[in-house]
């Protein structure tokens, strides 16, 4: 190796050198000889792809590893099934995959149990209380997001004290709430009881003698458990202060309660008419009625007439007196002037030969009610006497009314009643009436004359021989009745004796 261009090689180098082209044709040979497939070294869970003009080994979808030596199960649940499955999901790894369930109370929009989310698939929220009965009698369900809840119905409630529950989880039921044993109602009774619980009711009746008050007699077992009502009120009948009845005094021991009684009975002068004489307090809180009655005598029963003459004919008729005593019937005469003025009460028993001043009217007849017939006449006038009266003439250019009088006379009381009868209007002179006047007029005359002459001569005898005494005039007046019997008028022009 020469100094300028470097050592020569030495024996070493130039052994080697020899040697070099057959261990190179050795190694390529041993090259192609040991070089694998790419492909056929992948691991069972890889798969052989193409990159950069290379065959590599890719570890299969769900495997992680180098593709040749190793390819293990990769856990895709491991970061949280919300983040790979979505919301109310459970995730279920596979070996080499996964899949998605919904959780309880919710189903895949895709219908099916398990799914992965490729394909927008989601869980939405099942609503348990489309499910008819699900929370069982009396009880009602309210869906929740992913559940339900059960609640009793108002009125009701669990066994167990709780508010909610599920009925598939527990075995309970809705008992209607208890409101014990129903109020007591003073003065009342109330119906069987079927029952105490939530919706029973009991009614309420008051006991004999007791009047119901209030809008409502039923109590109702309430949601609360409390009994509503009833609004009731019993009051003890009370029928207040007894009907007042005219003419009547009453028994009573003012007792004003259901069945009291009281009694009544007329006073004196009054007569009883009717079915019964007492009334009773009844369950309708009101004296019953009575057809009990008080009554005066019986009003005169007269067919009233207008009629002319001086003796006028009136028929009496007997009044009814079988509920109450008639005593006597009076004829009153009256001038017609005066009828407006007539009060039946206050009129005395004047007869015709009164000399009260002032009075005017006269009691012409009285009968007793034994003697009276029915349709019994009376002559108006006639000079004749009934009981203690005179039926005097009437005065002739005069006119008058005629009233009846009944008067009654019972329990040491007397009362009356009257009816104007009859109207007589008219009353002038007869022929009859005239002569008889005449006549009598001529016969007065003639007495007066007669006397005169007497008197007369009697003082001239007087004169021949004076007597001790004087002879005075001496005034005479008579009275004549010179009507003959049978003759209905009357010469009250020249009685002595007046109409009142």
């Amino acid at each position: 190796m020469s100094s300028g261009g470097g050592r020569a090689p030495g024996p070493l180098l130039l052994l080697l050198l020899l040697a070099l082209p057959r261990c190179a044709g050795r190694r390529r040979a041993v090259v192609n000889r040991s070089i694998p497939d790419v492909c056929a070294t992948c691991h069972i869970h890889a798969t052989c792809q193409q990159s950069g003009g290379k065959s590599v080994c890719i570890c299969n979808y769900g495997f992680v590893g180098n593709g040749r030596t190793h390819c293990q199960d990769k856990d895709e649940c491991q970061i949280g099934a919300s983040k790979i499955c979505g919301n109310h999901t459970l995730c279920h790894n596979t070996h080499g995959s996964f899949y998605c369930v919904c959780l309880d109370g919710y189903r895949a929009s895709n219908n099916n149990k398990t799914f992965i989310p490729n394909d927008g698939t989601n869980c939405t929220d099942i609503d348990e209380c489309e499910e008819s009965g699900l929370c069982g009698h009396n009880a009602r369900c309210v869906n929740t997001e992913g559940s339900y809840m059960c609640y009793c119905n108002d009125g009701y409630k669990l066994e167990t004290g709780e508010h909610t529950f599920h009925r598939d989880a527990n075995n309970v039921s809705c008992k209607g709430v208890d409101c014990g044993i129903p109020p007591l109602i003073s003065n009342a009774h109330s119906t069987p009881v079927s029952g105490t619980t939530y919706g029973n009711e009991v009614t309420y009746d008051c006991v004999h003698g007791y009047l119901m008050a209030g809008n409502s007699r039923t109590a109702i077992c309430n949601a609360k458990g409390q009994w509503d009502g009833p609004d009731l009120v019993c009051k003890e009948i009370d029928c207040g202060k007894p009907w007042l009845i005219p003419h009547t005094t009453m028994t009573w021991n003012n007792a004003t309660t259901l069945w009291s009684r009281v009694y009544y009975h007329c006073k004196q002068g009054y007569y009883f008419n009717g079915d019964k004489n007492f009334s009773e307090c009844t369950i309708d809180q009101s004296w019953e009625n009575i057809t009990y009655v008080c009554e005066d005598p019986p009003f005169p029963e007269v067919e009233f007439v207008a009629i002319e003459g001086s003796a006028p004919l009136l028929r009496l008729r007997k009044a009814e007196d079988q509920n109450g005593p008639v005593s006597l019937y009076q004829v009153i005469v009256l001038p017609l002037d005066l009828q407006s003025t007539f009060i039946c009460d206050s009129f005395a028993a004047t007869t015709f030969f009164n000399n009260t001043t002032g009075i005017k009217g006269y009691v012409a007849a009285e009968f007793q009610a034994k003697d009276v017939a029915d349709n019994m006449s009376i002559a108006l006038g006639d000079r004749q006497y009934y009981g203690k009266f005179y039926n005097a003439p009437l005065k002739l250019g005069e006119e008058y009314c005629v009233f009846l009088k009944i008067i009654s006379e019972w329990n040491k009381v007397r009362t009356q009643s009257c009816a104007v009868w009859a109207q007589i209007k008219n009353l002038s002179p007869s022929l009859q009436y005239m002569t008889a006047v005449g006549l009598a007029s001529v016969a007065a005359v003639c007495l007066i004359l007669f006397l005169s002459f007497s008197v007369a001569r009697s003082c001239l005898r007087s004169a021949v021989h004076p007597p001790p005494t004087v002879c005075e005039a001496v005034h005479l007046s008579t009275t004549l009745d010179v009507a003959p019997a049978g003759i209905a008028s009357s010469f009250l022009e020249t009685e002595s004796v007046s109409l009142l």
